[in-house]
């Protein structure tokens, strides 16, 4: 990963147009922005259609980026609400049709993948947190995934800290409930999950 400061550099080529700033953009980021869509999207052949999305936005939404503020942060905000915005349009079809059952929405069969995270087999958390509701997923993704803290998280989705923290407990609830020997029954959330869910 290039510093920070080099990362700026290049944002200020791609801003002047440069192709070669955008590969190398896209080359620091790409798995960063993939691993967050996979968590967040349960239809896999969705992931692909989304990530090119969230790089469509990215070379309009650039020159609004604020070079003072963390480039990762923003990334993560602007390919969450990608996300929020395929999800809408999935209803918005699926309202559309929803006399037909073979476009009805539905969970991953229980012998399909529900994630596929860089090439990797998925392990039980990745799997367990794929089936969790989207307002309580994003909010584990970004706090143990991304790392993020509850204000940063509050920020990122547009929500008061009271209701990250309350969908946060939740979500650790649900997970626990289903997977009582993954998961650290001791106050502080899940220790292994950054390093699993990677």
């Amino acid at each position: 990963m290039i510093d920070p400061s080099s990362m700026q550099e290049w944002i200020r080529r791609m801003n002047n147009g440069s192709e070669e700033a955008f590969r190398v953009i896209y080359d620091q980021t790409k798995e960063h922005v993939y691993g967050t869509v996979s968590l967040l999207i349960n239809n896999r052949e969705d992931v692909s259609d989304v990530v090119n999305e969230v790089y469509a936005e990215l070379i309009t939404s650039l020159p609004k980026y604020d070079l003072g503020k963390p480039f990762r942060p923003w990334l993560t905000g602007l390919t969450i609400r990608q996300v929020n915005n395929w999800n809408r349009k999935l209803w918005r079809k699926f309202r559309l049709v929803e006399r037909s059952k073979s476009f009805a929405l539905h969970e991953p069969n229980p012998g399909s993948d529900a994630v596929v995270l860089h090439n990797e087999h998925r392990s039980s958390l990745v799997e367990l947190v794929q089936k969790l509701p989207y307002k309580h997923k994003s909010v584990v993704v970004l706090r143990y995934y991304h790392e993020h803290s509850f204000e940063e998280i509050s920020e990122l989705l547009g929500i008061p800290v009271g209701t990250v923290k309350s969908r946060h407990h939740a979500a650790l609830a649900k997970l626990r409930k289903h997977a009582v020997t993954i998961f650290s029954e001791e106050e502080g959330g899940i220790p292994s999950c950054p390093s699993n869910i990677n």
